[in-house]
């Protein structure tokens, strides 16, 4: 695994108090704190910084120790796969439990793979943590830092010494620029598919696949470039009916808050749905959700593999179903691929990058005006008083979502079938593959100037004059 950043790998069992001290050393609340053992599955990674130094900081799933988790083989495995990519380690321990045979064990994994470490034994906030905090030595590590994540102290000193250790390592940029990225929320319900999608388009198995449904319980991140371009995938835990999950405890309930903050924090979202399943009420919610917050949208129908002897008509078929259980994202392209074989997942990224550029697409005024004025000679908007609403202009005033004031003589709403027709009229014309489209209606008189007045004497030849100025 590459980094551009020198990576800063936090080891240890269950329950250490890692994700605690990763959330307070990334000031994020990233990962997912609770008290069950094995609640970190995969593997976290966040930018990190102390005194200028820029590092970027990975948590992983508690490794060796008594867990209950089913997954924990899986979990032990990408947990040494990070010990070997690191290049300094934090082996964390528990003060209060005392030494215990895992530590030892994860001791020799760190040990086996010659990197530089740093033991810190956490929760010494705690006076019997404090009086057996001795008994760590025997592990053989130098130094020994005794800190409370959860209380932020001793922090600073083991701060002091990674930035101390990162400094023996050569750096491959002084301030490497990162280049701008198109951020990506893998979404869907749980088992559709979502974790082995992100692998194919990795090439390697970062996350944690199984059968069992909500085996990705975090938000993971995980960066890939493509083309020249830089992608953010985020894979999230699969979101539930609110019944499930309040039934399935704290840890889904945490992972649902975090997928929907994946939702708002990307540009473009891939729902997963299960091709044997088709599209349910919840995936249309999850789907909601994205339309929403005004993101790109791509629908996605996952183990297409398990299709093909459907007959003739059934990709046909399979569409317009979706486009009747989905019918508010008639606008997002729909993909059959297979996460499992391979199949078409190459148009995945395409589609992808299609769709972002078109959602931060800026249409020219004139070319706007022109587009009103042939559409509106046709079909012009519903008078429902008397008199008669004309369209005088109209202004692109955003991208990501492509948003639209119309303004108009009287009207400052438009009914909901001309809105959809004015909608439909721009993706023809325009484009806007995959995006959501803003709709506001004014008033002619409610167009504010640059010096904060609210009219014009004339709109047209003053909305050109605006633009040319922002072009400059």
């Amino acid at each position: 695994m590459a980094h551009t950043l020198p990576s800063v790998v936090l080891v240890g069992r269950p329950n250490v108090g890692k994700s605690t001290l990763f959330n307070k050393l990334s000031k994020t609340r990233r990962a997912i704190v609770t008290a069950i053992p094995g609640t970190t599955r995969d593997v976290l990674a966040q930018p990190g910084d102390w005194r200028g130094v820029h590092f970027e900081l990975i948590d992983t799933g508690g490794m060796f120790g008594a867990s209950q988790d089913p997954l924990h083989e899986l979990v032990l495995e990408r947990g040494k796969r990070a010990i070997l990519d690191a290049d300094l380690l934090i082996f964390v321990v528990d003060g209060r439990e005392g030494l215990v045979p895992g530590d030892h064990d994860i001791a020799e994994a760190v040990r086996a793979a010659n990197k530089p470490a740093i033991l810190a034994i956490n929760k010494t906030d705690d006076r019997r943590a404090k009086a057996g905090a001795v008994d760590f030595f025997d592990l053989g590590f130098d130094p020994v830092f005794e800190i409370s994540a959860e209380h932020g102290e001793g922090l600073g000193d083991l701060l002091d010494e990674v930035i101390e250790r990162l400094a023996t390592i050569p750096k491959q940029t002084d301030h490497p620029e990162t280049p701008s990225e198109i951020g990506i929320a893998i979404v869907g319900r749980p088992n559709a598919g979502k974790s082995s999608l992100v692998n194919r388009l990795l090439r390697e198995e970062r996350m944690i696949v199984s059968e069992m449904p909500g085996t990705t319980r975090d938000a993971v991140d995980s960066t890939l470039m493509w083309h020249r371009r830089q992608f953010r995938i985020v894979d999230t835990a699969g979101i539930r009916r609110p019944g499930r999950v309040a039934s399935s405890g704290q840890v889904e309930s945490v992972s649902v808050l975090l997928a929907r903050r994946a939702i708002e924090a990307a540009d473009i979202v891939c729902l997963i749905v299960d091709a044997n399943a088709g599209a349910t009420d919840q995936d249309a919610t999850i789907a909601g959700e994205a339309d929403k917050a005004g993101r790109g949208v791509i629908i996605v129908a996952n183990k297409w593999d398990l299709m093909k002897d459907r007959g003739p008509d059934f990709v046909k078929d399979f569409d317009e179903m979706l486009r009747r259980q989905l019918k508010f994202l008639d606008y997002a392209p729909i993909l059959h691929i297979s996460a499992l074989s391979g199949e078409r997942t190459g148009k995945v990224l395409e589609t992808i990058d299609r769709v972002a550029a078109s959602r931060r697409t800026r249409v020219k005024t004139h070319a706007l005006n022109e587009f009103v004025a042939e559409i509106t000679k046709a079909h012009p908007p519903a008078s429902p008083g008397r008199r008669h609403v004309r369209i005088m202009y109209v202004a692109q005033t955003g991208v990501a979502p492509p948003t639209f004031v119309f303004f108009t003589n009287v009207a400052t709403t438009f009914h909901f079938s001309y809105e959809r027709f004015l909608v439909n009229q721009l993706r023809e014309t325009f484009g806007f593959e995959g995006t959501p489209i803003r709709i506001h209606v004014r008033r002619r008189s409610d167009r504010p100037t640059k010096d904060g007045s609210e009219r014009h004497e004339h709109p047209v030849r003053g909305e050109k004059r605006e633009h040319g100025k922002r072009r400059s």
